[in-house]
């Protein structure tokens, strides 16, 4: 089982942002960085929006960083730790400018880079972008094969509805082979068929119950049967208590709801992995302080990882 934390204080989402994130530097973001690379997390995840519509801002917050900026920092204060796009919309962004970051960063970070991308769901974000919201599916299908051409192939040439390009050079080509691994974040049918088509699964706000139905689709299509390339499962242990549009079910906070106890949470985790998953973040209780965070860490490392290591 591979184990993955995230940044505090990028991302101040509601339902799990404490207050003391607001007031974090530049040294902090670094220690938290470095911390969990020494303490051998597997890696860190940087989630993005780029321009959240008013109407979401009680929801979602309105702060949150340009995911490739965060991770480039995060990876040149690290030396082993994977940097995650967890996640990015990939359709606001142009397929030959983020496979140039994305190369760029896997190149000077030593092959450090995951891209875990979703097709979005906030529309007047799409609007803000000029990115039309009701084709975001093939967009994103289009986008994904013309990155992987740009990295893949000496001459890339890509002819699509949305892409299109023909003799021109690019590099640098990312060091990890054939391409950084691309996990596929969402709960649609539509999500599982495209992460089944690449490296992994990120599902959102899907039960551990649910799980196995769900693998057993993915296992089902031609395209997961065909592959040759591992395949992970990224699954937390505990997510936000939201609905699909983040709001909260608990009628107050939409905070996690989390196993208690170190064998309770190592339990949680084993079943898990038992289902199929690969990855995962282990939930702790609210930290009030950074050095609290930072204690929680060392707790994870010390206490939990050694039992699936």
């Amino acid at each position: 089982m591979k184990f993955s934390t995230s940044l505090p204080g990028i991302t101040r989402y509601p339902p799990i942002t404490q207050d003391w994130e607001a007031n974090m530097c530049a040294q902090d973001f670094q220690l938290v960085a470095r911390t969990a690379d020494e303490l051998g997390f597997d890696s860190i995840s940087v989630p993005e929006h780029i321009a959240l519509p008013l109407e979401m801002v009680e929801l979602m917050g309105p702060f949150w960083t340009h995911a490739m900026t965060a991770m480039a920092f995060v990876a040149g204060a690290t030396t082993k730790v994977i940097v995650d796009s967890s996640v990015i919309v990939l359709p606001y962004h142009h397929p030959l400018v983020l496979a140039k970051a994305v190369s760029t960063l896997d190149l000077l970070s030593g092959g450090r880079v995951r891209l875990s991308i979703g097709v979005g769901h906030a529309e007047r974000e799409f609007a803000a972008l000029g990115v039309p919201f009701h084709q975001r599916g093939r967009i994103t299908d289009e986008y994904l094969a013309a990155m992987i051409e740009l990295w893949t192939a000496d001459e890339p040439e890509f002819h699509g509805r949305y892409v299109d390009f023909e003799q021109i050079a690019f590099e640098p080509k990312p060091v990890q082979k054939p391409h950084p691994p691309i996990w596929i974040g969402g709960n649609s049918r539509a999500a599982m068929r495209r992460a089944a088509r690449h490296d992994g699964w990120f599902p959102w706000l899907i039960t551990v119950d649910q799980l196995p139905s769900c693998l057993e689709y993915i296992h089902s299509l031609p395209e997961f049967q065909g592959r040759t390339r591992p395949f992970d499962i990224a699954m937390a242990v505990a997510t936000p208590s939201v609905s699909e549009d983040h709001r909260p079910l608990d009628g107050r906070t939409g905070r996690m709801v989390a196993p208690e106890g170190k064998q309770a949470i190592i339990d949680a985790i084993g079943r898990l992995q038992e289902l199929g998953v690969t990855s995962t973040s282990v939930p702790t209780a609210a930290p009030a302080s950074l050095t609290e965070y930072l204690e929680n860490l060392h707790w994870v490392a010390e206490e939990i990882m050694p039992a699936f290591r």
